[in-house]
């Protein structure tokens, strides 16, 4: 393994000039990245046999039982403003911990909470399609399959259920050790899930086939497929990081020690071709790793943001973190967020600093726009934020929520926003770019 002085970390502070994103003029040529060979055919589907669905029946707009809200009323917060959201799903009672989109149409939402409950609704009017009821534990987990047909929910006891969307049947349940993450094969009805035993799951649903990919003895804390769909890569607490063989179910490549990170995995991300891995951690680290040899090829540190002091106090520096992290798919940029409250936006071609950009108080969650060098950041003020990342200028801002906003998913043409909250709503934004 090379050490972090010897994988090209981005470890230097470049010059001030470069690190300045009010009204810089100067912007870095960047190059575009070799993407390699094209990764193999995806055969997963195929070896765990093909299970059909029928496709969910397009659902039809203009439900007069309107869910369109005005700016709400009464609500108390430190946060109360204006309204920019077109539509409130209001269904909730307590705070709304997760949302994903249908893939297929981008028409359907599901959300789970604290209340134990997860809902399946429409994005245009709010309205909602079913109820994903059975689970007695906080929903923190839930998305739709590749082609929309299939949503599942998990709650933090480990509980997962899935739905056929079309039907709103649950066809298959399973119960796991206490879930840490959730997440759908890109190509096939297969689910995959970490626990805090240190396992990794993989079923195919409905019939239930199931692999386990042993880990450490500690919580498997992020995990993600790769786009092949052959592999996943997999962070865990003890800041460990194991590339897995979906189809041998054997780890490829093992991160450990100074290769790893020295705390626990936070957020784990990959470019569009698979080729790089980029690994988040409360060690303030972003780690850029080679899928193909394991190698680490760039660190990216809290030293190297902070061209300026950190914002709050000792203690609030202290327990940063990196909580988001991203590939732009247009540019070789990549984008770490942190919890006190910084936007990294790093060149990959030179591993250097290329914008900074601060936010009032911590990022939750940032993702790309795809087609763009635009990024969007929700953070624990409320607010969804979109960055031109070529610039680093603030385009817009979108306001409605009167608390922190806790997840957030993006439509595939970046014309929709939809948010959740420890307000007890979820919103839908309309996205108006100038630019477009």
């Amino acid at each position: 393994m090379e050490s972090e002085s010897e994988s090209g970390a981005a470890a230097d502070t470049p010059p001030l000039e470069t690190l300045s994103f009010h009204g810089d003029e100067e912007i870095i040529e960047v190059v575009e990245l070799d993407p390699g060979p094209p990764d193999p055919a995806d055969d997963l589907a195929q070896e765990m046999e093909d299970v059909d669905f029928e496709e969910e029946e397009e659902e039809e707009e203009g439900n007069e039982e309107g869910w369109v809200l005005e700016p709400q009323e009464g609500v108390v917060g430190s946060m109360e403003g204006p309204d920019d959201s077109e539509v409130t799903f209001a269904l909730h009672s307590a705070s709304v911990f997760c949302v994903s989109l249908d893939p297929k149409t981008n028409t359907l939402a599901v959300t789970g909470g604290e209340d134990d409950k997860a809902f399946v609704w429409r994005l245009s009017d709010g309205e909602l399609l079913f109820e994903c009821a059975g689970h007695k534990d906080s929903v923190t987990c839930a998305g739709f399959s590749h082609d929309s047909s299939l949503v599942a929910t998990g709650d933090m006891s480990g509980l997962l259920k899935v739905w056929q969307v079309d039907t709103k049947e649950e066809v298959w349940s399973f119960e796991a050790g206490d879930l840490e993450w959730m997440e759908w094969h890109p190509r096939a009805p297969v689910l995959l899930a970490g626990t805090a035993d240190g396992n990794t799951w993989m079923w195919k649903v409905p019939n239930g086939d199931c692999k386990t990919f042993q880990g450490p003895n500690c919580p498997a804390t992020c995990g993600r497929v790769l786009p092949d769909g052959k592999r996943a890569v997999v962070g865990y607490e003890d800041g460990t990081i194991r590339i897995w063989d979906l189809k041998q179910g054997s780890p490829i490549h093992v991160l450990k020690g100074t290769e790893g990170h020295q705390g626990p995995l936070t957020c784990v991300a990959t470019n569009q071709d698979g080729s790089l891995i980029l690994t988040g951690s409360v060690d303030c680290q972003a780690k850029l790793v080679s899928a193909t040899t394991g190698k680490v090829v760039g660190v990216f540190r809290p030293e190297t943001v902070a061209s300026q002091p950190s914002v709050g106090e000792g203690e609030e520096s202290e327990s940063n973190s990196v909580e988001s992290l991203g590939f732009c798919s247009v540019m070789p940029l990549a984008a770490v967020g942190y919890l006190d409250g910084t936007l990294a936006i790093y060149d990959l071609s030179t591993q250097t600093l290329r914008h900074q950009c601060q936010h009032q108080s911590g990022i939750v969650q940032l993702l790309w726009e795809a087609g763009a060098a635009v990024l969007y950041t929700c953070s624990l003020d409320g607010v969804v934020r979109l960055w031109d990342a070529r610039t680093g200028r603030l385009l817009t801002d979108y306001r409605g929520h009167t608390a922190e906003i806790l997840d957030f998913a993006l439509s595939k043409d970046a014309s929709l926003v939809v948010t959740t909250s420890g307000d007890h709503k979820a919103k839908v934004f309309c996205v108006q770019r100038p630019d477009r």
